[in-house]
């Protein structure tokens, strides 16, 4: 009978989560998923000096935000707890003392600053340990390595990796404080946790092989490794480099506070690494599920691009029901309690399928609660076939006949505008550029002329007419 896969992902709570961690998750939960399988969290606690309060609360809300749920874990438990590590010191001590019992680990009893690669107590006497135990002098735990031959294993994207023993540290498995290392623990717990596919970050390759070495003085059978490759950012002198802050937002708590959405913050993710059979790109967190496989997975590093985060983004935003992103994005408007907040609606429908992410609103509707200075040559534009002479004209002109308007609605104030443009034998949108520039003073807007205008209602939008052709005049008399 087939085992059951069983992945696992294993975060330190050392802070917000990176998004290196958060890929690592992902593609956990996915590829566990896509094979009706089981994931696991697990944290791994035993590094005390890096433990950051209230960071396994963090590691909750991260994962329940993006959607990756697990099926055992601290929080609701399962048949292999307790899933945070420092509880679990009494199985560590177990196994620990099995590998001394086998030979395949020893008292150390050096001081920190000696060189221990192959320190001279592996060679210790067994009455020469039990005198330092007794004295009750200090001590780690470390694996004896054998000093020749060759570790060999197969990873699911490096392919095949071999290392000369003679070349492994005698790394530390206990530490003086009875806590394991990451090196010892993440071993004995997979193993126990019964996790068939271990998925991590391709730094770890390097120590795989003393992974490989203790599985084997256990006896116990070896998971399948994947490990993924780096994820690195473009520097400013065009080179690459590991992801970092110098690069912008590189946690999830970041990317949310910069008003992306945990749905195509996790698409993104996905893509880098790992490509799908299509040609598609946009994916909810079932497809992605329905579509993984490791074979997808990619060996080269994978560059963070912004700019196509920005591009999933906005067609993410994109599929909201108006609703779901009238009320994400309303916190982002600083409307509340102004003169706009009645048209907050008409405001959405012109954003909804404009912006990249949720925080570039307070600049793209700016233009709405205060008309900026701007220089007069934006009223000119060759492919309008607009000047400063045909601007004034125009604006003139519809400065008068939109003060005969009674009903502003968007259907009175789209018709109004092409019955005068074919009046004067102009095309809409040569009509409308210079009234566009006036009543925004921007070049690129949410929404053309007849949007702001509706928003801004009739009053507001003859004032910003009439600044427009007072511009003009000025200019002209210089």
């Amino acid at each position: 009978m087939e085992r059951k896969i069983r992945t696992r992902f294993a975060p330190s709570p050392t802070g917000y989560m990176h998004i290196g961690n958060l890929r690592t998750a992902l593609y956990a939960f996915l590829f566990a998923k896509s094979q009706k399988g089981d994931f696991v969290l697990r944290i791994e606690d035993t590094d005390q000096k890096r433990y950051v309060e209230d960071a396994t609360r963090v590691i909750y809300e991260t994962l329940e935000a993006a959607q990756i749920q697990h099926d055992e874990g601290p929080d609701i438990g399962g048949d292999y707890g307790p899933y945070i590590q420092s509880e679990r010191k009494d199985m560590y001590k177990k196994c620990v003392l099995e590998l001394v019992d086998k030979g395949h680990a020893y008292y150390c009893f050096c001081q920190k600053d000696d060189d221990n690669r192959h320190c001279h107590c592996r060679d210790a006497s067994k009455e020469e340990v039990e005198s330092h135990l007794s004295a009750g002098k200090s001590f780690v735990i470390r694996q004896k390595m054998p000093l020749e031959g060759v570790t060999s294993f197969s990873d699911f994207v490096f392919g095949e990796i071999s290392v000369e023993n003679k070349t492994l540290d005698d790394q530390i498995l206990l530490k003086s404080d009875g806590l394991p290392t990451y090196n010892f623990a993440n071993v004995v717990d997979d193993h126990l946790m019964k996790i068939t596919h271990v998925i991590r970050g391709s730094e770890y390759l390097s120590s795989n092989p003393k992974y490989i070495l203790l599985y084997k003085a256990f006896g116990w059978e070896i998971p399948s490794f994947i490990h993924l490759p780096l994820i690195v950012g473009k520097n400013d002198d065009g080179t690459v480099s590991k992801l970092s802050k110098r690069h912008g937002a590189v946690s999830f708590q970041d990317l949310l506070n910069d008003g992306y959405l945990p749905s195509a913050i996790n698409n993104y993710i996905s893509l880098l690494g790992w490509s799908p059979k299509s040609d598609k790109e946009i994916f909810s967190m079932n497809e992605l599920i329905e579509a993984f496989s490791l074979s997808g997975i990619n060996k080269s590093p994978a560059i963070f691009d912004y700019q196509k985060l920005d591009w999933v983004n906005s067609e993410h935003i994109k599929l909201l029901p108006f609703e779901t992103f009238s009320s994400m994005a309303f916190p982002y408007s600083k409307v509340e309690k102004t003169n706009l907040e009645g048209k907050w609606n008409e405001i959405a429908k012109l954003l909804q399928p404009r912006i990249h992410k949720f925080s570039e609103i307070p600049e793209s509707i700016h233009f709405l609660h205060q008309l900026e200075d701007y220089h007069v040559e934006l009223f000119i534009n060759k492919k309008n076939r607009s000047t400063l002479e045909t601007s004034s004209d125009i604006l003139t002109k519809v400065v008068h006949t939109m003060k005969q308007v009674d009903s502003w609605d968007i259907d009175v104030l789209n018709s109004t505008f092409a019955e005068l443009a074919e009046k004067n034998n102009l095309k809409f949108g040569h009509l409308a550029w210079p009234v566009r520039m006036a009543v925004s003073g921007l070049v690129v807007t949410p929404g053309g002329a007849t949007d702001i205008m509706l928003i801004l209602g009739k009053e507001e939008s003859l004032r910003r007419l009439h600044v427009g052709i007072e511009k003009i005049q000025n200019h002209q008399m210089l």
